[in-house]
């Protein structure tokens, strides 16, 4: 669907706002909060884009997913803050005792990126219908309904599809 128009984006918005409001309560486990991102999101939208919008759904999917990312990051800057004035406040520069690196080490930091790519890896070696539910249910936060309906199979073969992926999944990860 090509949403060239302010119109045409602001009527997929309605269209899709309780889907884009479980997608946010399920990224940032807060109702609150994804309240918050949906009025932050309303807001952008009244702002007029640069050009024609070809994928609607996806590009409002995209904006929800950014604004957790900015939230996600400011609170990080807000704790980094913090921390730094109570630790000036409190002095412990000032009595000889260093403070502690509050970041990840560099084995932390490994772990991660060991277990992102045999997480990636896992998900690329799926059964091609299955890693294609997956990635829309999972990923990009689709109801079943909907990826039945992107991939035009029935509601009970998403599920099917999801059932392998997930089995196979958690068989190679324990792996």
């Amino acid at each position: 669907m090509e949403t060239g128009d302010d119109q045409g984006l602001e009527a997929v918005y309605r269209a899709t706002r309780a889907d884009l409001l479980r997608f946010l309560v399920a990224r940032t486990g807060d109702a609150a909060e994804a309240d918050d991102l949906m009025q932050e999101l309303w807001i952008k939208l009244q702002n007029p884009t640069a050009g024609p919008i070809a994928h609607g759904k996806a590009y409002l999917y995209r904006m929800a997913q950014n604004l957790i990312v900015d939230r996600l990051r400011e609170r990080q800057r807000r704790q980094r803050r913090e921390r730094n004035w109570y630790g000036e406040r409190l002095g412990h520069a000032a009595d000889g005792v260093e403070p502690s690196d509050p970041g990840r080490n560099a084995e932390e930091e490994m772990l991660d990126r060991e277990e992102t790519a045999a997480v990636a890896s896992a998900i690329a070696n799926l059964p091609p219908g299955a890693r294609r539910a997956f990635e829309l249910h999972k990923l990009h936060g689709l109801s079943h309904a909907d990826v039945a309906a992107e991939l035009g199979i029935s509601r009970s073969g998403v599920e099917k599809h999801m059932a392998v992926a997930i089995k196979y999944l958690r068989r190679t990860l324990l792996d």
